[in-house]
């Protein structure tokens, strides 16, 4: 008996994860988020709608909680895609927790899976646009690309002056440093690891960030190319095509989905 496609997506009861696993009616979705109610209600909701989905909770910073969720991931199918979306943004103030979930646990994913990953299998992590901000720089390069080891941490911290919002958006550049980092690795099993970089898209995250810092939303969106601001949707679609055979020759890179303002606002910070 054939095994179905499985696609684990984290943060699956996100405005992003939800968009995600809305677009992937053909295969078994495991839904993950940290809190299991959070979890049922978004796996009820796409069994109603026709989906074949199942849930189990997992705190993406707890390794023992990661190896339940590959062992779950294991007992349902093959798996095809892990899209992992879960994460918080820079209205955290916590330096170390933002490093923490939105990198460090971006690893621990990343090895676990990689233990499952087999032939065709991808690996899609959510950075996002302003990663593009952040310059090249040894030292703290080689410290996100390697943020459990000693020091990495102490070390990204001499360079974001104390922001929440810059060390954001270091981590992501760590994302996606992981992302290249890991292409060969993943790719010795002809499998895949993708990142996707969206810009500002109308999660309830961003629409947070919309009532606190309302002129700064507004600036953004009339700085965007295609006059507009993203919506979950615009993000689940690249998504569908990275883990679809359409895409079997696109490995190691980021796809920044934005509608254009990232390299507006970096042009207007060098003029």
């Amino acid at each position: 008996m054939k095994q179905p496609n499985v696609v684990v997506v984290t943060g699956g009861a996100g405005g992003i994860g939800q968009a995600c696993a809305e677009v992937l009616k053909d295969y078994l979705l495991v839904i993950t988020d940290y809190n299991q109610e959070l979890v049922d209600r978004t796996v009820n909701n796409l069994v109603v709608k026709g989906f074949n989905a199942v849930g189990i909770a997992c705190d993406i910073t707890n390794i023992t909680d990661i190896q339940n969720l590959v062992q779950f991931t294991v007992s349902q199918g093959r798996l095809n895609a892990l899209v992992h979306t879960a994460g918080i943004s820079g209205t955290v103030q916590d330096l170390k927790k933002i490093f923490t979930i939105d990198l460090i646990a971006t690893q621990l994913l990343v090895d676990a899976f990689y233990e499952i990953a087999e032939s065709h299998t991808v690996a899609v992590l959510m950075a996002s646009m302003v990663a593009h901000t952040v310059p090249p720089n040894k030292e703290y390069d080689d410290a996100l690309k390697n943020p459990q080891d000693d020091n990495s941490f102490e070390t990204v911290v001499k360079y974001v002056n104390g922001s929440s919002d810059t060390m954001y958006n270091f981590v992501k550049r760590g994302v996606q440093l992981l992302c290249k980092k890991n292409a060969s690795k993943w790719g010795a099993k002809g499998a895949r690891i993708v990142t996707i970089s969206p810009g500002v898209i109308e999660t309830p995250m961003a629409l947070k960030a919309a009532e606190e810092h309302p002129e700064q939303m507004e600036m953004l969106r009339n700085a965007t190319p295609l006059g507009r601001n993203g919506q979950p949707d615009d993000i689940a679609n690249v998504a569908k095509f990275l883990i679809s055979d359409d895409a079997a020759f696109i490995t190691g890179t980021d796809i920044l989905v934005d509608g254009g303002v990232i390299d507006v606002i970096i042009g207007l910070s060098q003029a």
